[in-house]
């Protein structure tokens, strides 16, 4: 489309950019996110990847090739992530000129990963399809776990998750998040060696392939990994819409907590949820009438309520849930925080500026323990994450197999109407892929659901508004296979590719 207009509307310059690999490859990332949620539309991200392995392909030189993946990354992080903004500009009063920058920033940081990326497989010694089909797309793979670790991890945008939906997530249960990426990296491999070789032997070969590895995630997608635990039970989660301009608003507090007493109070569900810091306040100072008024409640309903606010303990404060009801009181504090938004790194250096500059509540937080045992309630074992938890699946399983069931409370009020919301949800389902489990979802703003255990969305509420999700959820037991080995299984599949590469070198070489 973009070329017949240059064609049409003869501009230089517009022709001038479509022969340059630097424009391809970053109009590909941008095109990525309508790969990802709301949008759905999972064939553009398997494309505009096909499009990065033939820039790759012609690059010539290891230093071109990254810098066309550092091109296609821009485009990908700077399209995805602009909720990322209105967090900081209008949520956390940064100045508007700063917070545009910190953004692209933010974006070109996480960009230089798939610069290193076609940096690497330029490197990588092979040839013809065994490179397009096999190395390029496990070294895509590899470098998306990495950037799931560096730093603290940010594995936003991986693109596995834009397959949530569609036959490769039936990967998800065996190799998780990164093994469906695998998937996806080796599809768009596949489809450029069926671009260059049309109806060829190698082209008929990639058709099998691809028909191949789509068939085997629709089959695996039928597979029931884990079973029922115990009877399906009534849920309400509650998503009270605060506006994030007023959630710590003290002069709004009494409105905040009236909206959550009411709407927790206006179902008998047998679990109650509540979302992240639901009540803004330290659970020690929430007002003892609230709680016993949530605490009956969630007892006349035989059951239990989570809640969400801060707590603090021995002079350190802490994001956390707890509960009420039948049960005795238990709390779970979030032990992976967000940069910046929840804890300072480097806050010697940093801590002067980001204080200035940012206004955010509760910005220096200390983490929970690694390891949290799941919450015994509504005759449950709850493995509850907070918000940003979710992102990490290795992380999600080591409350597993013990946990029943998982729970997400989140407030993505931050990041006003981007996709942000829709994505986050998106990765939840993932999770619930990767565990075999039901994963409930309560959240300030939305995305507010209830996913299955084969991480299809149950019910959701529309976003903005004040409402209750009313619905049944089951508890499970068991094992996948992602719960048993994490992501050593897809390294081990990305090692084993690397490795027949090389050693297939070597005997051509001798």
């Amino acid at each position: 489309m973009l070329q017949v207009f240059c064609k049409t509307s003869g501009s230089d310059f517009c022709m001038g950019l479509l022969k340059n690999d630097y424009s391809w490859a970053l109009l590909a990332g941008l095109s990525c996110v309508f790969g990802f949620a709301p949008f759905g539309i999972f064939p553009i991200p398997l494309l505009a990847l096909a499009v990065l392995f033939a820039l790759w392909q012609r690059a010539g030189t290891p230093r071109k090739a990254a810098w066309l993946g550092f091109a296609f990354g821009l485009g990908l992080f700077c399209a995805g992530i602009g909720g990322i903004y209105i967090a900081m500009h209008v949520y956390g009063d940064m100045p508007l000129l700063l917070a545009l920058l910190a953004t692209l920033l933010f974006a070109a940081f996480w960009a230089l990963v798939p610069a290193l990326a076609g940096y690497t497989q330029a490197r990588i010694p092979a040839a013809g399809a065994l490179r397009i089909t096999l190395v390029v797309p496990a070294i895509w793979a590899l470098l998306e776990w990495f950037r799931g670790l560096l730093v603290t991890g940010f594995p936003w945008l991986v693109f596995g998750y834009a397959h949530s939906d569609d036959p490769l997530a039936g990967y998800a249960p065996l190799l998780g998040v990164y093994g469906v990426s695998l998937a996806a990296a080796v599809s768009a491999g596949l489809l450029l060696l069926l671009w260059q070789s049309r109806w060829s032997k190698q082209g008929k070969l990639a058709i099998i392939l691809l028909f191949s590895i789509w068939g085997l995630g629709a089959l695996l997608r039928t597979i029931a990994w884990t079973q029922p635990h115990g009877e399906p039970f009534s849920v309400a989660l509650v998503q009270g819409n605060i506006a994030q301009n007023l959630k710590f608003d003290e002069d709004a507090m009494v409105g905040t907590l009236e909206t959550y007493r009411r709407l927790a109070s206006q179902n008998e569900a047998r679990l109650t949820v509540l979302p992240e810091t639901a009540l803004p306040l330290l659970r020690h100072e929430v007002p003892p009438i609230l709680v016993e008024q949530l605490r009956n409640r969630a007892r006349q309903n035989g059951g239990d309520m989570l809640i969400g606010s801060f707590e603090r303990d021995h002079g350190s404060y802490y994001n956390s849930v707890f509960t009420l009801g039948e049960a005795d009181e238990q709390h779970y504090r979030k032990q992976h925080l967000v940069p910046f938004g929840e804890f300072i790194p480097l806050r010697p250096l940093l801590g002067w500026f980001i204080n200035g500059v940012l206004n955010i509540p509760m910005g220096d937080l200390a983490r929970g323990d690694a390891q949290q045992a799941p919450l015994e309630i509504a005759g449950q074992r709850v493995a509850v994450n907070i918000c940003y938890e979710d992102v990490f699946g290795e992380e999600i399983i080591r409350a597993l197999p013990q946990a029943t069931l998982l729970v997400n409370v989140t407030n993505d009020a931050w990041y006003g109407d981007s996709p942000v919301a829709a994505q986050h949800n998106q990765i939840a389902q993932l999770r619930a892929l990767e565990s075999g489990r039901m994963m409930l979802r309560a959240t300030n703003t939305g995305v507010t659901s209830i996913i299955g255990a084969d991480g299809k969305v149950l019910q959701q509420l529309p976003q903005h508004v004040e409402a209750v999700l009313l619905g049944v959820a089951q508890g499970y037991d068991g094992f996948t296979p992602y719960v048993r080995w994490g992501n050593a299984a897809v390294l081990l599949v990305i090692a084993l590719i690397l490795a027949g590469a090389w050693s297939r070198r070597k005997r051509n070489a001798v």
